[in-house]
């Protein structure tokens, strides 16, 4: 199709390959050492379905407050049990962590997607107290931005949203309308119209800094830079970062990054 090599990032990342076995296994050592050390919940329900669960990790005091991590992998692949060692920068800054699972496409929607990932903020801030901030990879950039559509989030857990980190978000789903993809994604014209972040108008009005990495695809690129001339909202454009590496300073708590959601 027309662009499938424009978001195609595994095709123009040396070893791409060798990335999910990593994040795969520095996950499980990550939220094993947690669980051991009675700093992780994990398993939690959110919803009925079997992938309608997160994983919840926690500091050694009281948390400051709720982040919700939302993975990507075009809505298609991947689930949270691969990025649990990305915790560690937030929750060495005192705060909790929430990362869950949600359902792929085809067997749903995109826009099914985005109200499990809102379901699953409103579970997560009801046990964890205090202010909450979300940040999101790719597809979970995406998913985080439309967390701020007016209605999307619970009152009362809006209202204690403070700040919204999209990293290399797709932000305009009409795109993909153009690529091979899209036989999963079952997206038509009206639903990359709806579940498009850059089109939202009626949002919450809660501080935004887009993230994206230097050496990405400039459709990427693109994307980071519509969704903030659109917002009005920060960019940052990570040094020396890919699309797959640009995530790896939520490992670290006095990172960019991490400073940037929790500042």
């Amino acid at each position: 199709m027309e662009l499938d090599d424009a978001y195609a990032n595994a095709a123009h990342i040396s070893g791409a390959e060798g990335y999910p076995p990593r994040w795969a296994e520095a996950a499980r050592l990550w939220r094993t050492r947690e669980a051991h050390d009675d700093h992780a919940r994990l398993d939690l329900e959110y919803g009925q379905g079997e992938r309608e669960r997160f994983d919840l990790f926690l500091p050694e005091a009281t948390p400051k407050g709720l982040v919700v991590f939302v993975h990507g992998g075009y809505w298609l692949k991947f689930d949270r049990s691969y990025w649990s060692h990305l915790a560690a920068g937030p929750v060495a800054r005192g705060w909790a962590v929430a990362m869950p699972s949600y359902d792929l496409c085809p067997a749903v929607h995109i826009r099914d997607i985005t109200r499990q990932v809102a379901k699953a903020v409103d579970v997560a801030a009801g046990i964890v107290a205090g202010p909450v901030r979300l940040t999101g990879h790719s597809a979970g950039g995406h998913l985080v931005a439309r967390m701020l559509a007016r209605g999307m989030l619970e009152g009362e857990v809006a209202a204690r949203l403070q700040k919204v980190v999209p990293i290399s978000p797709v932000a305009d789903l009409r795109p993909l309308l153009k690529t091979s993809m899209n036989a999963d994604l079952k997206l038509d014209a009206a639903e990359a119209e709806a579940e498009s972040p850059v089109l939202m108008r009626d949002r919450l009005d809660v501080p935004v800094t887009v993230w994206v990495g230097e050496d990405e695809r400039p459709a990427f690129l693109d994307q980071a830079r519509w969704l903030s001339e659109a917002w009005g909202c920060e960019r940052t454009v990570a040094e020396g970062r890919h699309h797959f590496d640009v995530i790896e300073p939520l490992e670290i708590g006095d990172s960019d990054l991490v400073e940037a959601l929790l500042a």
